[in-house]
């Protein structure tokens, strides 16, 4: 390798080497092959924009070693046991809680005299409370559909007897059964005249 000097004979010479021959290009920084595979990556360390000027080889390396961490990242369910700890695999215990993800929440407030409001989904009765200071019930609710776990919670209001709170938790990952039933006979239509 040699220094490359500025232009026209300048005083200030460019902080970068250049390969001469392309043999060298497989092995830019003339390392051992050993050393390029302990995962350490002693070229990137030593040439990795001290002189702010990128090396397209160095680059190159790293762009390739990041899409392969996020490989074994995705393969690994997301998560990567660098074994910094020394528990044999296990997660410390104690005050590291791992927060449990919250799902969505919405309520809605309608007035109605009936307690089972027709929302388009089907639903299972798995529980009901009493609630303190009220003299209603709430009743915990389940999707039917097997893939949906989204859950319903319906309780009248004590102070004004004449709405009912419904709070969902969780998205529908399913079509409304309702609509589906009204729109089948729809698309059998469409399907026997498509066929014309």
């Amino acid at each position: 390798m040699q220094q490359m000097e500025g232009e026209a004979g300048a005083n200030h010479n460019f902080p970068y080497s250049f390969m001469e021959t392309s043999s060298q290009c497989d092995n830019p920084y003339n390392l051992p092959i050993q050393e390029q595979e302990q995962g350490l990556d002693w070229a990137g360390l030593l040439f990795s924009n001290t002189f702010g000027v990128v090396d397209p080889n160095v680059q190159q390396q790293q762009q390739q070693q990041q899409q392969q961490q996020y490989v074994e990242t995705l393969e690994n369910g997301g998560l990567r046991n660098e074994g910094h700890n020394n528990g044999g695999g296990k997660e410390k215990k104690g005050g590291g809680r791992v927060k449990k993800s919250s799902r969505p929440r919405f309520a809605f407030q309608t007035r109605t005299d009936n307690d089972i409001l027709d929302d388009g989904y089907r639903w299972r009765k798995y529980g009901q409370k009493a609630v303190k200071n009220s003299s209603y019930p709430r009743s915990y609710y389940r999707c039917t559909h097997h893939t949906c776990d989204v859950k319903k919670q319906v309780q009248r209001l004590s102070k004004d007897t004449s709405i009912v709170v419904t709070t969902y938790e969780g998205v529908h990952n399913h079509p409304c059964e309702k609509l589906m039933e009204a729109l089948t006979p729809l698309l059998k239509q469409i399907q026997f005249l498509s066929r014309f």
